[in-house]
């Protein structure tokens, strides 16, 4: 796949054995769903497509996930065709379309991504899909920036007439119940395993309706036991569903009120 960096997945979070009587296996086909993400770093370290296919999975739902990505991206260099984000758009269907980049805080980064959120949003509900965007998080240095990047996150579904996900603001409750929480990886701006977990917990709720904190609490990293408690786990699942219940999917209010775009971004980097 032209201009897409993958790394073996890191993460799979299975079904616990359960007890009691055996139930009457139903006959029916699981419906089979179909999610794109179309990002960078932060959607594949740690695979984060095939995390929600793991956890969506344990809960007795079918999610089939593909992925357009690359280091450092912003939605303007997929469209740019740095990927095969556009290809796979025009030929392939996908029910929704799972768009991520930086933090993206104020100033110019805020006002490109809703510009191309809005233009990716056209071309996914054209094909029949419908586009949803993915809140990141701001580095682990620099948790003032939550509010910002949700803003921008926001704004850029609105814009896209799309949904959003707020895995950041997931993150951000999860820190304040456990401050220790290992979301981040030793560089402070990727997610750690636990961290993708969580923005799959997130992302798996939101497209499919289910409560994660009815999924299982056990997990395994390449095959071996995770080093997350039960606890931690729950913690985890209750703060996905805490972040979903607080930020709707839908519109929220009108853009101009969510900021003012004609600052400055801050330095650091792309978008």
């Amino acid at each position: 796949m032209p201009g897409v960096r993958r790394q073996p997945l890191v993460l799979l979070w299975l079904l616990s054995a359960c007890t009691g009587a055996a139930e009457t296996p139903d006959p029916r086909p699981v419906p089979v769903r179909r999610v794109l993400f179309v990002g960078n770093s932060l959607t594949y370290v740690n695979d984060l497509p095939s995390v929600v296919t793991a956890v969506a999975a344990s809960a007795g739902i079918r999610l089939e996930t593909g992925t357009s990505a690359g280091p450092n991206l912003a939605l303007i260099d997929h469209l740019d065709g740095q990927t095969d984000a556009l290809a796979r758009l025009a030929t392939q269907h996908w029910d929704w379309v799972v768009l991520q980049q930086g933090p993206t805080t104020i100033g110019l980064c805020r006002d490109s991504l809703l510009l191309w959120a809005r233009e990716f949003g056209a071309r996914i509900r054209a094909r029949g899909g419908k586009p949803a965007l993915l809140m990141t998080w701001p580095a682990k240095s620099s948790p003032e920036h939550f509010d910002d990047v949700r803003l921008s996150f926001q704004s850029a579904a609105a814009a896209a007439d799309g949904i959003f996900l707020p895995a950041g603001e997931a993150w951000r409750l999860a820190l304040a119940g456990a401050a220790g929480a290992p979301l981040y990886a030793r560089d402070g701006f990727h997610p750690a395993p636990a961290g993708t977990y969580l923005a799959a917990l997130v992302v798996v709720e939101r497209l499919t309706g289910r409560d994660p904190r009815t999924f299982p609490v056990t997990g395994v990293v390449n095959g071996v036991p995770a080093r997350l408690s039960p606890a931690t786990v729950r913690l985890l699942q209750e703060s996905a569903h805490a972040a979903n219940e607080r930020w709707p999917a839908g519109r929220p209010g009108p853009l101009a009120a969510l900021g003012n775009t004609s600052h400055a971004s801050p330095p650091g980097g792309r978008c």
